[in-house]
């Protein structure tokens, strides 16, 4: 096993999704504020849940003996417009969950971290299926009757 690798990817994805966690907590405050809230329950819970993820690669980082680093994050615009957002969030989705695929491959003789990857990218592509089936909603029903939904 190559613990160098699995920490490094475990850092990777522990300070890319911090970072992306706290924009869908900002998000989701935002879309409460505007009345939509079943969306901000979505983003905001995506936060939470987000975050249980953050806490476990710390603590395989922690296991395999190293430190988490604190690292700088590049900041974001919020996205005022819901339907933008969705859109947004999608292509960030999609990047990512490549990424997670192509990581796999260097963390097979790591079964633990392995594990821990292979669940988050099950969550990831959930993620990724979501933001897909509202814009097909959206498409089908229309922007405004999809905001209705968000209520």
């Amino acid at each position: 096993m190559d613990a160098k690798k699995s920490i490094e990817a475990l850092q990777f994805f522990t300070t890319g999704l911090t970072n992306g966690a706290f924009a869908h907590l900002v998000q989701g405050k935002h879309f409460e504020a505007m009345g939509l809230t079943k969306l901000a329950e979505k983003y905001t819970g995506h936060y939470e849940e987000e975050m249980g993820w953050v806490k476990k690669f710390m603590t395989r980082i922690n296991d395999l003996g190293a430190e988490v680093k604190i690292e700088d994050q590049k900041g974001r615009e919020l996205v005022a417009d819901p339907v933008d957002y969705i859109k947004a969030d999608l292509a960030i989705q999609e990047k990512g969950v490549e990424m997670l695929y192509k990581c796999m491959a260097d963390l097979k003789d790591d079964p633990t971290t392995y594990d821990i990857m292979k669940a988050y990218l099950a969550d990831e592509e959930e993620d990724l299926y979501w933001s897909q089936n509202q814009l097909e909603v959206i498409k089908m029903i229309g922007r405004e009757n999809w905001l209705v939904k968000q209520l």
